[in-house]
């Protein structure tokens, strides 16, 4: 729970989405922020934490395989 608490606190100094998460077969994704307004420093820690960058959906934003639903 650790990791996912530090990714969501490095997220949070780059928005508040109402909606910030969805959580569907196995995976965590962030809505709202995107991934082009990252430092690649926190970039580097995210990927750390278990977030990578995905455009799966059309648009860019991070992905989680580590935290999502069963």
């Amino acid at each position: 729970m650790k990791d996912l608490i530090e990714a969501l606190t490095i997220l949070l100094k780059y928005g508040n989405p109402d909606n910030p998460t969805h959580c569907e077969h196995d995976e965590m994704t962030i809505c709202g922020i995107d991934p082009k307004d990252v430092s690649k420093e926190d970039i580097k820690k995210l990927d750390k934490l278990g977030f990578f960058i995905t455009k799966q959906y059309g648009e860019k934003q991070f992905m989680s395989f580590k935290f999502g639903s069963a």
